[in-house]
């Protein structure tokens, strides 16, 4: 038996295939995956995110802190709830993780960090914190919740409490809000995992089952592992442990973007191994990249199997599937920098042409992909 969020007994109510996910009993489904996808990308739904770990940070120096810690900026985070996604490196530039911080006051910020890495960078943190005398609490008396999809917001908002529902209705995307009075420990904030607009909210374990009853009852259905796979990888969102680990870079992870190189004199955790992978090769910066797959046939592609590229090398499919949305099997793939239009994947022992496109798949419910 794994450890179960405050939902589980929800879970079981309403029939759950239960799968152990990182030492968690969690929904795979509740009776169909397909259903499940499309409810997101037409409707609502909700996920069970609760086994992801939520780590408060607290002191004077937090934000230097964090500066040194993430390969993202949060100097930049100045407005209360604006949040941050950023990769957490080792000093040889390795993924440890991926996470969303958010600033909260001077003296507070909060991370999100994944659940199957939850106790290293736990450690990590809070090794690293002790220089900068920062205090780290991780918040195992809160649950998660994401509802999402394009009625995602109008049915969270009409389950909330009116003074935090009109406050929730203000937020941009990547900024939270926090509650007041009897709420002050609700954070609600326009963020999630699966291409959509919607909420993750953060809340007391004690009042989760009651508030997931209150969303089913506005019309959100449950939604388990399966179907939020499948989404990510439409919205073209990285898994950490398929799509980046500690021995790849984000630079060789489609994750560039998330690295804040100025201001020049932030020396970031990983930071000289991420300037000497770019200047060893000026061309392309990086020996490998990742890149997004459409299969030509009608078989499946999945995470390991190899990426030829004629005259080139290879590469291996890190992640990949059937793309409800699209109708055809979907990948990200990480490939030679020279890689252009198209390659081939080992499929059952065949090789299978695949068209080289960039990510995301699938945005707000329509494809990306002409």
């Amino acid at each position: 038996m794994g450890s179960r969020t405050s939902l589980y007994e929800n879970h079981l109510t309403a029939n759950a295939k239960m799968v152990d996910f990182a030492g968690w009993d969690m929904p795979l489904h509740y009776g169909s995956q397909l259903a499940e996808h499309h409810q997101v990308r037409r409707s609502a739904g909700m996920f069970d995110v609760s086994h992801m770990a939520v780590l408060d940070l607290h002191g004077p120096r937090v934000r230097e802190f964090l500066r040194k810690l993430l390969a993202n900026d949060v100097g930049r985070l100045v407005r209360h709830g604006k949040a941050l996604y950023s990769c957490m490196l080792n000093p040889a530039g390795g993924v440890i993780d991926d996470l969303i911080a958010y600033f909260l006051t001077e003296d507070w910020f909060r991370l999100v960090v994944n659940a199957g890495t939850r106790h290293k960078d736990l450690a990590w943190i809070q090794t690293h914190a002790i220089a900068y005398d920062v205090a780290v609490r991780e918040r195992t008396d809160l649950a998660m919740v994401a509802v999402q999809g394009p009625e995602a917001r109008t049915r969270t908002l009409a389950t909330l409490h009116s003074s935090l529902a009109a406050k929730a209705n203000k937020i941009v995307n990547f900024q939270g809000v926090s509650g007041a009075d009897d709420y002050t420990d609700w954070f609600v904030a326009r963020t999630g995992y699966t291409g959509e607009d919607g909420f993750e909210v953060m809340l007391p374990s004690s009042a989760a089952p009651a508030f997931w009853q209150a969303l089913g009852a506005a019309g959100v259905l449950p939604c388990g592992l399966g179907a939020r796979d499948t989404l990510r990888l439409e919205a073209g969102m990285n898994l950490y442990g398929n799509d980046m680990d500690e021995t790849v870079t984000p630079l060789e992870s489609g994750l560039g973007w998330t690295v804040a190189f100025a201001p020049v004199d932030r020396d970031f955790i990983g930071c000289s191994a991420l300037l000497a992978q770019q200047e060893a090769r000026h061309d392309s910066h990086v020996a490998n990249k990742m890149v997004g797959l459409i299969l030509r046939s009608r078989q499946v592609m999945r995470h390991g199997q190899i990426v030829r590229v004629a005259g080139i090398g290879n590469g291996m499919v890190t992640s990949g599937g059937f793309s409800p949305t699209l109708e055809q099997s979907i990948a990200f793939a990480r490939v030679p920098a020279a890689t252009t239009n198209e390659c081939e994947v080992e499929i059952r022992g065949k090789w299978l042409l695949a068209t080289v496109v960039k990510p995301p798949f699938v945005r707000f419910g329509k494809p990306q992909i002409a």
